[in-house]
Order: structure tokens, then sequence, then C-alpha cells
């Protein structure tokens, strides 16, 4: 079915004679084909937004409907690979048109050539239903593919074929209870607006291990939960991200560069294929998929990239994975919404933004959480949704940033002082938090006692104090506070630059293990609590500030990872020494 173009206004584009279309169809529009969507119906007028640029388009131009929504390809060969909002994959891209990609390109996502080695799971006989295992391909050295049976269908295997296939060789026929057989392929189609079914749902219960000290003690994500990574320019959202793409203990990463900056993008795209995977050693690529939509690049394109990258991972998550999808960033995407919504007309809210931002925003995060998966093996699998926000002039009264802290559990506010000050990573401890605190509690009890979590409450209790002493000082000066004011300040300055700063240029310091966390931050306390002992026994303040064990747990954090134990006890065994010696009064102090 095909109708005529009468307006374009930028990537919008309104088109008559579409009586049969459907809101969401995929359209070619022009003598290009280039790839649009139907966002509302008029009549038989539809106002489609095209995700490639529209310079040379004109009224009488043809649109031709697909009738079918936009929707992603699933199947092996997504990892390793780089693609853009609608999942065009780049690098084949750029080998058919060179490194200015022309518009109309048709590439399919997934490779048609590739073979890949089928191992069947079922059997001939088998009874299996949307979810179940068919078979597996080993996409990377680092993730097991599993090939399920697509949503909607269930039956009997009536044919089953091992060996070396292309993604569109048949390598199962199923025959439903009606006796139709269809014929099945490594690749699924989803459409990108609509959540992957699941069994059930669960209440996140496990940390996501993320090796930085601050999010893991202080400010924990839960495993299938939601946070928000809010800052001002060059605070460090976008270090922030890499970090957790690197080093969190998720089995896949999905990265989403949606309107940022092209050289920040260029920086994921070199460095992302050099770095090492810590588990295996293996390069970090082999379980990441990279979507690549640069603030350049078509705007509507941009709002569509969300939508696949959080689709992709609701695959992943289905075989069982536990995936991360790390959004950079979402008001870029929500600018996006705003010039969508001017061009058609709409009653703008706050700021210029649809009214319906925060509903778009919530089904963004809301995709994400733990799962039982589909099928009879009763997988458990989970997606963790990790946005940036980036608020104009970092004042996160801004539409978005409100949106946004209203959805999600966790927050993590990046401060410019902070960053300025090399401070990283720059969260700032004052004014984050997580929600999931109460949930993940008995984890963390069970894996190192009661004290892991009164430590962390102590933590925070004495970077507390020391917001308010440092009123008091920044008026009368730091000799006026008490001893023990002032040994709060002392604890609170280790805790903040021997325990919270991290170095992630050097590999020791770049992440750190929960018991690693755990220790230091023990260490550091006990010495505030031996200390505190001293001085009401009378002892020297500043002789307690200057034992050689103070200087040690400031250099701790870089203690080599293997073998930190018993570094650390030393440190403690020198401590409780030096100020016994102090209490003392002896020479050595």
């Amino acid at each position: 079915m095909s109708g005529t173009i009468t307006k374009v206004s930028g990537p919008l584009v309104v088109a008559e004679g579409l009586a049969d279309a459907n809101v969401s169809d995929v359209v070619r529009v022009g003598s290009q084909h280039l790839i649009g969507e139907i966002l509302n119906m008029t009549g038989d007028k539809a106002s489609i937004q095209v995700y490639e640029e529209t310079s040379g388009l004109g009224p009488g131009a043809e649109v031709v409907t697909t009738g079918m929504p936009m929707s992603v390809e699933l199947g092996p060969g997504m990892l390793d690979n780089i693609y853009d909002g609608i999942q065009r994959p780049l690098p084949e891209m750029r080998r058919i048109s060179g490194d200015s990609i022309s518009r109309g390109i048709d590439v399919p996502a997934l490779n048609r050539e590739k073979k890949w080695d089928f191992v069947p799971v079922a059997r001939v006989g088998d009874k299996l239903a949307a979810g179940d295992v068919l078979g597996t391909v080993q996409e990377t050295t680092a993730i097991l593919h599993k090939i399920m049976v697509p949503h909607g269908l269930s039956g009997e295997v009536v044919r089953i074929e091992s060996g070396e296939h292309t993604v569109t060789d048949v390598i199962a026929v199923l025959r439903d209870a009606k006796g139709v057989e269809h014929e099945l392929t490594m690749i699924q189609r989803w459409p990108v607006r609509i959540a992957r079914p699941y069994e059930r749902k669960y209440v996140p219960s496990r940390p996501m291990n993320s090796g930085q000290r601050i999010i893991d003690t202080l400010f924990p994500i839960a495993k299938g939960g939601t946070a928000a990574v809010p800052g001002p320019f060059g605070s460090g959202k976008t270090v922030v991200q890499h970090q957790l793409a690197k080093w969190s203990d998720v089995d896949i990463v999905i990265y989403i560069g949606c309107g940022e900056r092209g050289n920040e993008m260029t920086d994921v795209l070199m460095e992302f294929p050099e770095l090492k995977d810590p588990r295996n050693g293996e390069p970090l690529m082999k379980r990441t998929v990279l979507i690549a939509n640069t603030s350049d690049m078509p705007v509507a394109a941009r709002e569509a990239s969300i939508y696949t990258g959080i689709t992709i991972a609701e695959y992943f998550r289905d075989m069982g994975y536990d995936v991360a999808v790390l959004a950079d960033s979402t008001s870029r995407w929500a600018e996006a919404l705003r010039e969508m919504s001017g061009r058609l007309e709409e009653m703008p809210g706050e700021e210029g933004y649809p009214a319906y931002l925060a509903s778009r925003l919530a089904q963004f995060y809301e995709r994400a959480g733990v799962v039982e998966c589909l099928g009879a093996d009763e997988r458990q699998g989970s997606v963790t949704a990790i946005g940036a926000v980036s608020p104009p002039g970092g004042d996160i009264s801004e539409p978005v940033s409100q949106a946004t802290m209203r959805i999600v559990k966790v927050f993590w506010a990046l401060d410019s002082s902070l960053a300025y000050a090399r401070h990283f990573p720059a969260i700032n401890w004052l004014t984050s938090y997580s929600l999931y605190i109460d949930t993940l509690a008995p984890w963390y009890t069970e894996s190192f006692g009661e004290s892991y979590m009164k430590n962390r409450e102590r933590a925070m209790h004495i970077l507390q104090e020391e917001s308010e002493l440092q009123e008091i000082v920044r008026l009368v000066g730091q000799d006026a506070l008490s001893p023990n004011d002032r040994l709060t300040m002392e604890t609170a300055k280790m805790i903040r630059e021997d325990f919270l700063q991290q170095n992630a240029f050097v590999d020791e310091d770049a992440y750190s293990s929960y018991r690693k966390q755990f220790r230091l931050l023990d260490m550091i306390l006990h010495y505030d609590v031996l200390c505190r002992e001293a001085l009401e026994k009378k002892a020297n303040m500043d002789a307690l500030f200057a034992i050689d064990a103070r200087e040690k747990i400031g250099r701790a954090k870089m203690a080599d990872p293997n073998n930190f134990e018993s570094v650390y006890d030393a440190i403690d065994a020198q401590m409780k020494q030096e100020i016994d010696a102090v209490i003392a009064g002896g020479e050595d102090a």
C-alpha cells in the first residue's frame, strides 16, 4: 500500500492515501526508500518520523508501508557488533558505502552468510512451548547463545537439524495442535516498543558488583534494578558508565550512545574493542553490543535507539543471562522526543517537553527487572537499566531529571566540584541515595556478617557529621573544634580519599571486590575506634594522626587484589601497637 507526501518538516513527513496503515508501522519514504515509522493517523493522513536525513524529499514523493511495526532481528551475531539506532550494522554499512554512510542503505542486522554450529538440545517428538530451548550456538568464547521457540508457538518437534547453518536456514520444524507445521530459523523478530513476555517478576535481591566502592558499599544497585547518573558537563557520567560496562558482574552489556557527542562515542568505539574482560581475559566486546547514535545523526533514530537496546537486552535475559543496559544519555533522547513533539504541533509541557515524557521514561525503566523466563527449565534472567542524565547547567530540577528520579531507585548524583578536585568517581555522597539497601541487606549480612551494614551506616554518619563540622570550621577555624570532632574530620577525610576515591588507570585500584571493600572500610573505622579510646585516655592527638600505620592505610587500596588480606592484617596489628605506644607515652610514637 502506498501514499504520497504532502509535507516535509525536518525528520517529520506527512503523507496521505494511507488509510489502511497502522500507527507504529514501518514505511519506506521517497525514491531512496528511507526508513520511517508512523507516529499517528488522522483519516488517511499519516505523520511519519524518518530515521534518516530528509533533505531532497518533497511533496508528491511516494511512501510505501511495510505493514509491520518497528522491529529488531534477534539471533546469533549481535554480540561483538556495533549498530546504529535502528539496528543497522555500522561496520557492514561502512564496507558498502565508505566512511560517509549514504541514505537508504538496507543492510540486515544479522550476517546472512556466516555459518554457526548449531547443537540441538531438543529431540524429535519433544513437546515444546514458547521460550523452550531448541539448541545452542557458541556465539563468542564468553556467551552460549540459546535458540528458543518464538513467542506464540508451541507443538511437537517434527525435525531438528544439527551442524553448521546460517541464521536463515531452517533448523527445526514444529507441528502445532492444529497439525500446521512451522519452520524455525535462528532469527526472531520482535517489535521494539513492546516488552518481551516472561513467566513472573521477582523483587531484586542480589547486588550488582561494579567494583566501584562508593557504589557497591554506599549506594548499591540490585541486579534487575534501575539507576540514574545525573551530572553537569565534565563531571564524569560517561566514565562511570565505562567503568560499569567493564567491571560489573553481568553476563552481557548493551551500551546505547543515544545523542551524546560524537567524540565521546568515538572513544567508546575505539576503546571497547581493546578492553579485556576481567573474568576471562577475552576482549570485552565478546559480551557487548554497542548502539551508536550521536548528536549529529538523525534525531528520530535517537528516540528509537533506546527501544532497540532494551529489546536486545530482554532477548538475552530470556536465555537466563544477567544483562546491563547503559543509556548515555536519556536527556538527549528526551530532546529528540521534544523536537518530534514540536513538529507534530502537540501541546507542550514543562520546558517544551511533551506531556507524555514521564510515561515514556517509565516505559523504558519498567522493562528492567529480575524475571523467571518462559520455558520449562525455569531460567532466571535480569535486565539492569542505568541511564545517564545531562541536565542543562547541572540543574536537576528540570523535567527529565525529576521524572527520572520518580521512577528509578538509585540516584548517583555527580558533582562538578568533586570532578574539578580530581575526586573520581565524582558521586556526591550527601545527595545520592539507593532504595535497594533494605532488600539487599540480607545478602550482605549472609555474605559478610552484621558488621558490613553497620560499617556502611557508620561511614555515612561520619560523612554527614563532617559536612556539618565544615560549616563551623569555615566560621571559626579548625582549632576551635574538640579533639573528638577533629578526629571525625580526619576519619571522614580517610573515608573520602582512601576509600571512596578510585583511580581507573591503576589496575589494583580500578576494581575492588566486596571482600576488599569490606576490609578496607573496616580498617579505617577500626582506626577511628582505637583513636577515640586513646583520646579518652588523654593521648596526644597529633601523635595519633602521625603514626606510620595511618600512612599505610592511605596506600592500602593499592594492595594486590590477590594478597590484600595479609597486608590489611599486618596494618591492623601495627596500628593497634602504635596507638598503644602513643597512649603509654612511648618515644617511638
